[in-house]
């Protein structure tokens, strides 16, 4: 059963009803729902802590799809009672639920499709893309050379992850093997222990690869984890594959927190690439690193795989692109430019501010006057996405009592490095050196003081 349809139709009807749809994460929720994971699962695979979706954000969606449909919707009965509530709206065809072998459902269909809820990365085919150039011919350039290293910077939401996706489509269509591996879906435990980590690493590009798991013929705890895991590349998977490997790491940032383990990994990481000038096994090997932040765990010059490599940063989008994304949008009146310098005073630049704003306003049922004037309130379209940083923050009371005053303040704050890595892996700063400043006005409104 394709849940994209029934989403249209639901968000349709909120708009009507309540004037406003499903936001982001309870669009996440719902996806996870639809394909039977437990809030744990969909936590993880979206980077969010599970106790946000569970205490947060569920109980706020199943309260406006029961007020919506009129009966109780719990995640029990999701499937079933939303899909029931579509089909009696007469704007799907659908075929009543009910399992097909047991684990499969018919899929429904949409008369006039519309774009969907912005919501983590953008498909390969999604219109709404904008190309980062020069930035991915320098990337795709990068990629074919032997023994290259990428490494890709933004805070959260910037891009990252979509421009990866098109490097990684890129690599295939090279004929190359590609392995992805997300840092922030790792357990605490193994995050915490090199010799699981590495264990971790190799296991799951053997499982991508297609390759027998050959951890214990390679291990030797004489020799340590980290040589083990080095002969486990170049001694098997690097020799079974005759085409070269591009192997992305992203949120490398999640080993930042983990200092110890960060120590050995990250300088094993830029040894590989050193090898890759001598050793004609290692040139089969790219390495993409996409991380949050810039680095905080102390390394010597030349063990850091963060000052070698082509490095890309992805920066806020700019005037010309808002307005191209309003024409994508068909914002037809979007014509002068005015209208995307008050959106931009409002979000900076910020992709997916700049896609949710574009979004609703496509859909005609808000105003840009309306939508600037409820922004950066809890009634506004980025209600879920300023709630979900609030929550972050009161969960750490340090971070919320920084913040507090940088939005403020009417100068720079200098930051201590751990607090600035923070702030600015969420976005909600800009960073000159070691001094602060809000990133938009949406969050120095949202996030003063007298607001948390």
């Amino acid at each position: 059963m394709n849940l994209e349809p029934i989403l249209d139709v639901i968000n349709r009807k909120l708009m009507q009803s309540q004037n406003r749809p499903l936001n982001s994460t309870e669009i996440l929720v719902l996806r996870g729902i639809w394909q039977y994971k437990t809030y744990n699962e969909i936590a993880r695979d979206a980077g969010y802590t599970p106790g946000y979706f569970t205490n947060v954000v569920a109980p706020e969606l199943f309260r406006q799809l029961s007020k919506l449909i009129k009966q109780p919707v719990k995640k029990k009965n999701c499937r079933e009672l939303l899909t029931s509530y579509a089909a009696a709206q007469k704007e799907i065809e659908i075929t009543p639920l009910r399992p097909n072998n047991g684990d499969t459902f018919p899929d429904v269909t949409l008369d006039q499709p519309s774009p969907s809820f912005p919501s983590g990365s953008l498909s390969l085919d999604s219109p709404f893309y904008l190309k980062r150039s020069p930035m991915e011919e320098q990337a795709y350039q990068e990629i074919r050379k032997s023994g290259a290293l990428i490494r890709i910077k933004a805070p959260r939401e910037m891009g990252k992850t979509s421009l990866l996706l098109r490097l990684l489509d890129y690599a295939n269509r090279q004929g190359y093997r590609t392995v992805s591996l997300n840092l922030e879906q790792i357990d605490e435990a193994i995050l915490n222990n090199l010799n699981r980590f590495l264990r971790w690493l190799c296991a799951n590009v053997s499982d991508q690869l297609q390759l027998e798991r050959k951890l214990d013929e390679f291990w030797d705890e004489d020799i340590g984890s980290n040589v083990s895991c080095t002969l486990y590349f170049r001694g098997y998977l690097l020799k079974e594959i005759d085409s070269p490997l591009v192997l992305a790491l992203d949120e490398v940032n999640q080993l930042f927190e983990h200092p110890k383990v960060a120590k050995d990994v990250l300088p094993l990481l830029r040894s590989w690439y050193e090898e890759a000038k001598r050793l004609l096994v290692w040139q089969k090997l790219r390495l993409v690193v996409v991380h949050s932040t810039e680095i905080y765990v102390p390394l010597h010059l030349k063990q850091s795989p963060f000052n070698v490599g082509l490095p890309l940063e992805l920066e806020y989008l700019s005037l010309e692109q808002v307005q191209e994304l309003a024409k994508r949008y068909k914002l037809e009146e979007w014509t002068d430019g005015e209208e995307a310098r008050q959106l931009m005073a409002m979000v900076g630049g910020h992709p997916a501010l700049v896609q949710i704003a574009l979004y609703h306003l496509s859909r005609k049922q808000i105003t840009l006057p309306e939508l600037l004037q409820t922004a950066p309130t809890s009634t506004g379209i980025y209600s879920n996405h300023l709630q979900r940083h609030q929550v972050m923050l009161q969960e750490e009371p340090t971070l919320k009592q920084v913040l507090d005053s940088i939005m403020s303040a009417t100068e720079p704050v200098p930051l201590e490095p751990i607090v600035a890595y923070k702030l600015n892996s969420m976005g909600l700063i800009n960073l000159q050196g070691n001094k602060a400043t809000p990133s938009c006005e949406l969050y120095r409104q949202y996030f003063a003081p007298k607001n948390i």
